[in-house]
């Protein structure tokens, strides 16, 4: 089995492709209109897979071989917490609601884009000043809730907000994007899991320009709606029917204060990919990419997951008549907020890793139990 150890990744990434990924980054794709984002990873992958087609919610998935009975997705999510608008005051105050597990705490004071009918609208969560929270002599210091959260998108009334093209059903994203930090970190939002649709397709690049030939069909698949419930994997894994399906998502970087090991683990940034064993994860196919990441050096770490992934792994492992699946996850620091934080080593591990398993992987690779 391989071990977490400390060890150089190997550099697989050229500038281009981080350009690539900081864009991929900074194009929203909020949970049900990831339109934006899918066209950009479309024309990204297009080069390296002989087919594409997209489903009618907006999964899409490039293959390569496509002639080939047997089938092997790999699979990352294309969508990003968000809010909607749900109500709009007559002092041109907008309510939100929820697109996803967005975290109502880190609001206050952020910048975010309304998607209207005309384009983008600046707006920001609107916040008391401390004075006034805090005045009086009595604590009167409000926590932020849904309830309470509103969007100020600089218009004094109903009409001016209406005619900017904000409407109930609009969708707002934070502003912030991809920036660097020292020692080989990545920031931004959205890196759950945009990172994911990033590895994937970098997998199917180095596969063309390496001239690697596999012996089945590999369905490269970015798939909408995971941070509602795992919809467009559910959908997805219906219409492909794979035989092998390797999931790559985040995971907790639980190194950092108020997080609890004895729950979520021992996984840090910058020390390799995270393998899961769980229900969902199938036994055999977890230890051929452990054997794999033996082999070739890649440094991993282990974690478990109880009822349930919380990953698209669910969706594929569960799906038609059962899928052999496996997780292999990325970590990443502060999920679901603006400044979600991940290591440059980490994205090359995961990638390599990827990419050895498909190399290792053929349709006779014994997977029954029995």
């Amino acid at each position: 089995m391989a071990k977490a150890t400390k060890g150089k990744s190997k550099k697989i990434l050229s500038e281009a492709s981080y350009k690539f990924l900081r864009k991929y980054i900074n194009t929203p794709s909020p949970t049900g209109f990831e339109s934006g984002g899918q066209k950009l990873w479309m024309e990204y992958i297009k080069p390296h897979v002989d087919e594409m087609f997209t489903d009618a919610y907006g999964s899409a998935a490039g293959i390569i071989n496509p002639t080939e009975k047997f089938k092997v997705v790999i699979e990352a999510h294309a969508d990003e917490i968000s809010w909607f608008v749900n109500y709009i005051s007559d002092a041109g105050l907008i309510y939100v609601k929820r697109n996803g597990g967005v975290d109502h705490q880190i609001a206050p004071a952020k910048r975010v884009l309304i998607h209207g009918k005309k384009g983008a609208v600046k707006a920001v969560f609107g916040w008391p000043a401390i004075h006034t929270r805090m005045g009086g002599g009595e604590r009167k210091d409000p926590q932020p809730s849904v309830e309470n959260l509103f969007l100020d998108c600089g218009a004094k009334n109903k009409k001016e907000v209406e005619a900017l093209g904000i409407h109930i059903g609009a969708v707002a994203t934070y502003e912030e994007g991809y920036d660097e930090l020292a020692y080989d970190y990545i920031i931004g939002r959205a890196l759950d899991n945009r990172v994911g649709g990033f590895m994937i397709a970098e997998v199917a690049r180095l596969l063309k320009e390496n001239k690697k030939k596999l012996p089945y069909a590999l369905y490269v698949v970015n798939a909408v709606q995971e941070e509602i419930g795992l919809r467009g994997a559910e959908m997805i894994a219906r219409k492909i029917k794979p035989d092998v399906a390797i999931i790559t998502d985040v995971t907790h970087d639980t190194t950092t204060p108020m997080i609890n090991k004895i729950i979520e683990g021992d996984v840090a940034c910058g020390k390799g990919p995270s393998l899961a064993f769980g229900p969902a994860v199938h036994n055999k196919l977890l230890s051929l990419v452990e054997d794999v990441a033996e082999k070739k050096g890649i440094p991993v770490q282990m974690r478990t997951v109880s009822r349930s992934t919380g990953t698209d792994t669910d969706s594929f492992a569960y799906a038609n008549d059962g899928c052999p699946s496996v997780l292999i996850s990325i970590p990443l620091r502060y999920m679901h907020t603006t400044v979600e934080m991940i290591h440059k080593d980490d994205i090359e591990q995961t990638i390599h890793l990827m990419y050895e398993t498909l190399l290792a992987l053929t349709p006779k690779t014994k997977l029954s139990y029995f």
